[in-house]
Protein backbone atom coordinates (compact mmCIF):
# COMPACT_ATOMS: atom_id res chain seq x y z
CA UNK A 1 0.00 0.00 0.00
CA UNK A 2 1.39 3.24 -0.70
CA UNK A 3 1.05 5.74 1.66
CA UNK A 4 -0.85 9.31 0.72
CA UNK A 5 1.65 12.15 0.63
CA UNK A 6 0.61 15.38 2.68
CA UNK A 7 1.24 18.71 0.67
CA UNK A 8 2.02 20.96 2.68
CA UNK A 9 3.16 25.00 2.45
CA UNK A 10 6.27 25.85 4.55
CA UNK A 11 3.67 27.79 6.82
CA UNK A 12 1.40 24.72 7.32
CA UNK A 13 4.58 22.49 8.41
CA UNK A 14 5.77 24.78 10.64
CA UNK A 15 2.45 25.15 12.35
CA UNK A 16 2.04 21.91 12.36
CA UNK A 17 5.53 21.33 14.24
CA UNK A 18 4.65 24.10 16.66
CA UNK A 19 1.02 22.41 17.84
CA UNK A 20 3.78 19.45 18.06
CA UNK A 21 5.89 20.60 20.39
CA UNK A 22 3.40 22.25 22.84
CA UNK A 23 1.33 19.12 22.81
CA UNK A 24 4.85 17.75 24.10
CA UNK A 25 6.40 20.43 26.08
CA UNK A 26 3.27 22.27 27.47
CA UNK A 27 -0.01 20.19 27.34
CA UNK A 28 1.62 16.52 28.11
CA UNK A 29 2.44 18.40 31.87
CA UNK A 30 -0.54 19.74 32.11
CA UNK A 31 -2.20 16.20 31.59
CA UNK A 32 0.45 14.73 33.56
CA UNK A 33 -0.12 17.45 36.62
CA UNK A 34 -3.85 17.07 36.46
CA UNK A 35 -3.89 13.41 36.60
CA UNK A 36 -1.70 13.65 39.71
CA UNK A 37 -4.27 15.78 41.57
CA UNK A 38 -7.05 13.30 40.58
CA UNK A 39 -4.79 10.26 42.26
CA UNK A 40 -4.67 12.23 45.33
CA UNK A 41 -8.21 12.71 45.91
CA UNK A 42 -8.13 8.42 46.22
CA UNK A 43 -10.52 5.97 44.75
CA UNK A 44 -9.85 5.78 40.97
CA UNK A 45 -12.55 3.46 40.48
CA UNK A 46 -15.15 6.48 41.31
CA UNK A 47 -13.30 9.39 40.17
CA UNK A 48 -14.42 11.39 37.35
CA UNK A 49 -11.34 13.60 37.12
CA UNK A 50 -8.90 10.97 36.84
CA UNK A 51 -10.96 9.41 34.40
CA UNK A 52 -11.36 13.11 32.23
CA UNK A 53 -7.76 13.32 32.47
CA UNK A 54 -6.96 10.36 31.46
CA UNK A 55 -8.92 10.34 28.59
CA UNK A 56 -7.57 13.98 28.03
CA UNK A 57 -4.22 12.25 28.13
CA UNK A 58 -5.21 9.85 25.48
CA UNK A 59 -6.53 12.24 23.35
CA UNK A 60 -2.97 14.66 23.69
CA UNK A 61 -0.70 11.18 22.40
CA UNK A 62 -3.56 10.51 19.55
CA UNK A 63 -3.33 14.38 18.32
CA UNK A 64 1.13 14.02 18.36
CA UNK A 65 1.32 10.63 16.54
CA UNK A 66 -1.09 11.97 13.99
CA UNK A 67 1.05 15.27 13.77
CA UNK A 68 3.83 13.65 13.36
CA UNK A 69 2.66 10.97 10.64
CA UNK A 70 1.75 14.37 8.81
CA UNK A 71 5.11 15.80 9.00
CA UNK A 72 6.83 12.36 7.92
CA UNK A 73 4.61 12.12 4.71
CA UNK A 74 4.70 16.04 3.91
CA UNK A 75 5.89 17.19 0.86
CA UNK A 76 6.56 20.97 0.61
CA UNK A 77 5.39 22.90 -1.86
CA UNK A 78 8.32 25.04 -2.88
CA UNK A 79 5.82 28.77 -3.57
CA UNK A 80 8.72 30.32 -5.40
CA UNK A 81 8.14 27.13 -8.00
CA UNK A 82 4.64 28.07 -8.15
CA UNK A 83 3.59 28.77 -12.23
CA UNK A 84 1.36 31.83 -11.51
CA UNK A 85 -0.28 30.73 -15.07
CA UNK A 86 -1.80 27.68 -14.14
CA UNK A 87 -3.90 26.87 -10.63
CA UNK A 88 -1.51 24.68 -8.96
CA UNK A 89 -1.51 24.05 -4.47
CA UNK A 90 0.19 26.88 -3.46
CA UNK A 91 -1.55 28.78 -5.88
CA UNK A 92 -3.81 31.90 -4.83
CA UNK A 93 -6.80 31.94 -7.09
CA UNK A 94 -8.99 35.49 -7.48
CA UNK A 95 -12.60 34.16 -8.74
CA UNK A 96 -15.33 36.00 -9.86
CA UNK A 97 -18.84 33.99 -8.08
CA UNK A 98 -21.62 34.47 -10.93
CA UNK A 99 -23.93 33.26 -8.18
CA UNK A 100 -23.15 36.06 -5.92
CA UNK A 101 -21.84 38.46 -8.14
CA UNK A 102 -18.72 39.19 -6.33
CA UNK A 103 -15.22 38.35 -6.50
CA UNK A 104 -13.30 35.55 -4.21
CA UNK A 105 -9.92 34.79 -3.37
CA UNK A 106 -9.07 31.13 -2.59
CA UNK A 107 -5.34 30.07 -1.34
CA UNK A 108 -5.67 25.73 -2.72
CA UNK A 109 -3.51 24.12 -0.08
CA UNK A 110 -3.35 20.24 0.86
CA UNK A 111 -6.13 18.95 2.71
CA UNK A 112 -4.11 18.97 6.33
CA UNK A 113 -3.89 23.20 5.77
CA UNK A 114 -7.32 23.29 4.96
CA UNK A 115 -9.49 26.11 6.32
CA UNK A 116 -12.50 27.47 4.23
CA UNK A 117 -13.23 30.24 6.88
CA UNK A 118 -9.88 31.61 5.82
CA UNK A 119 -10.30 31.32 1.89
CA UNK A 120 -7.41 28.00 2.49
CA UNK A 121 -9.35 25.34 0.45
CA UNK A 122 -8.02 21.95 -0.02
CA UNK A 123 -6.73 20.74 -3.88
CA UNK A 124 -8.90 17.41 -2.50
CA UNK A 125 -12.60 19.67 -2.42
CA UNK A 126 -14.81 20.06 -5.35
CA UNK A 127 -13.77 23.27 -5.60
CA UNK A 128 -10.34 23.12 -5.39
CA UNK A 129 -9.79 20.35 -7.24
CA UNK A 130 -11.95 21.79 -9.92
CA UNK A 131 -9.10 25.18 -10.11
CA UNK A 132 -6.66 22.65 -10.54
CA UNK A 133 -4.97 23.21 -14.08
CA UNK A 134 -7.22 26.33 -14.93
CA UNK A 135 -6.07 29.40 -16.25
CA UNK A 136 -6.95 33.14 -15.85
CA UNK A 137 -9.87 34.18 -18.11
CA UNK A 138 -11.21 30.05 -17.98
CA UNK A 139 -14.45 29.31 -16.81
CA UNK A 140 -15.26 26.78 -14.11
CA UNK A 141 -18.41 24.93 -13.66
CA UNK A 142 -18.50 23.27 -9.83
CA UNK A 143 -21.14 20.40 -8.95
CA UNK A 144 -21.71 21.07 -5.55
CA UNK A 145 -24.59 19.60 -3.25
CA UNK A 146 -27.43 22.63 -3.92
CA UNK A 147 -26.55 22.68 -7.65
CA UNK A 148 -23.73 23.95 -9.99
CA UNK A 149 -21.68 27.43 -9.41
CA UNK A 150 -19.93 29.00 -11.88
CA UNK A 151 -16.40 31.08 -11.51
CA UNK A 152 -14.45 32.91 -13.81
CA UNK A 153 -10.29 32.95 -12.93
CA UNK A 154 -9.51 36.87 -12.41
CA UNK A 155 -6.25 36.25 -11.45
CA UNK A 156 -3.62 33.28 -10.34
CA UNK A 157 -0.84 34.29 -7.69
CA UNK A 158 1.74 32.59 -5.26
Amino acid sequence: MVEKQEILTQEGYNKIEEEVEYLKTVKRKEVAERIKVAISFGDLSENAEYDEAKNEQAQVEERIVKLENMLRKAVIIDESQIDSTIVTVGSTVKVYDTDFDEEVEYTIVGSAEADPYNGKISNESPVGKAFIGKQKDDEVEIQVPNGVVIYKILDIKR
